[in-house]
């Protein structure tokens, strides 16, 4: 694996005393408006100015961006700011166009990073440049794309990159636009540890009101900085206006966001974490155990429905279930959320387990 020096270089060349922070229109819209709204990001902890000039819709009809002409507006914005530009790009003609007009990072988007053959044009077509390039996760909540994509950048010798957490889309309503699935984040950092890493609270939340918790929860997370949709006037924004933010709010956000430290020698706090976390490791070998002993009263369960020819789903009981652990749940200040994701889980290997004694 490379050395962190190799991977971090830009990142570490900002010398910040604060996360990183990657700001700006979720839309490009008018000249005048990126323009305003860079000059009332200077001068503040925004170090990239982002704008969105070929937006990939969901469905036909909907603004798609002002596409190429943008690049020359982000050009203004570098002479008249000093700030650094970005923006996304989903094709080997955006890459040629954004270093044409000399972006200083690019961004793969969510419904790109999910195709290997259009990461594979991208790669291809930043190789041998020295850009930063950032990689957003796929849209589904898979894992070996996100790294496959990663691994295709690297192979084109691109050594300035990071990654942009951004959520996960998921076919239960949840409070979330796209589900943070912030274990895989974590999972990604674990294969990656030295791999610079940026959250997207816009995206994830869907909300203004939203984004300075979920910032909050990825600097806890040890997240490096983070990517918000800055705007004018967001209520009137051509795109996703519901979920960002005015710079005078982006402001206030960065001021009362902790920035916690990564780590302290202090023996007092050294001690009383690795108490706690053996803890936690004993509490989690409890938790197997006991779903290890779950699963074998499911599978008798399993012989006695077999034996009598009884269907494994049984809804009623399994809802009386539901509604009982959600209020046990409450009580001991689980979100009912947490607990359907988890009973659900349960549930389901349970019946996977009946229907391998039942076909057996």
């Amino acid at each position: 694996m490379e050395n962190k020096k190799e991977l971090r270089t830009w990142l570490d060349n900002l010398k910040l005393n604060h996360p990183l922070v990657i700001a700006g229109p979720c839309s490009a819209e008018t000249e005048e408006q990126v323009l305003k709204i860079a000059h009332d990001l200077k001068n503040t902890d925004v170090s990239y100015y982002r704008a969105g000039i070929w937006k990939p819709r969901t469905r036909p009809g909907n603004f798609e961006g002002v596409g190429a002409l943008g690049l020359k507006w982000l050009q203004k914005v570098k002479e008249e700011t000093g700030l650094k530009t970005a923006t996304e790009v989903a094709n080997r003609t955006h890459v040629e166009l954004a270093l044409d007009h000399d972006i200083d990072l690019l961004w793969i988007g969510a419904r790109s990073t999910v195709n290997p053959f259009l990461v594979q044009e991208i790669a291809d077509a930043l190789k041998g440049t020295d850009k930063i390039v950032l990689v957003k996760n796929p849209v589904n909540p898979d894992l070996s794309l996100w790294l496959g994509a990663i691994e295709r950048l690297k192979s084109a010798n691109i050594k300035n990159m990071g990654v942009i957490h951004r959520g996960f889309s998921t076919y239960e309503k949840t409070k979330y636009r796209n589900n943070p699935e912030w274990q895989i984040a974590i999972d990604l950092q674990t294969r990656f540890p030295d791999l610079p890493l940026i959250n997207d609270p816009s995206h994830i939340t869907g909300r203004r009101d939203m984004i300075f918790d979920v910032s909050q929860t990825a600097l806890d997370l040890n997240f490096d900085g983070l990517m918000i949709e800055t705007h004018i006037d967001p209520d009137n924004a051509w795109s996703d206006a519901a979920q960002q933010v005015t710079p005078k709010k982006l402001i206030e956000i960065m001021r009362d966001l902790r920035i916690p430290k990564v780590s302290n020698s202090e023996e007092k706090y050294t001690r009383a974490l690795s108490n706690l976390r053996a803890q936690i490791d004993v509490v989690d070998n409890q938790l197997i155990d006991l779903l290890g002993k779950r699963m074998k009263i499911a599978d008798d369960i399993g012989g006695i429905k077999k034996e009598k020819n009884v269907a494994v789903l049984q809804s009623k009981r399994w809802n009386e279930i539901l509604g009982k652990m959600i209020l046990e749940g409450e009580s001991k200040g689980l979100s009912e959320e947490f607990i359907l994701k988890i009973f659900k889980a349960v549930h389901l290997e349970s019946i996977n387990h009946q229907e391998k004694i039942i076909n057996g």
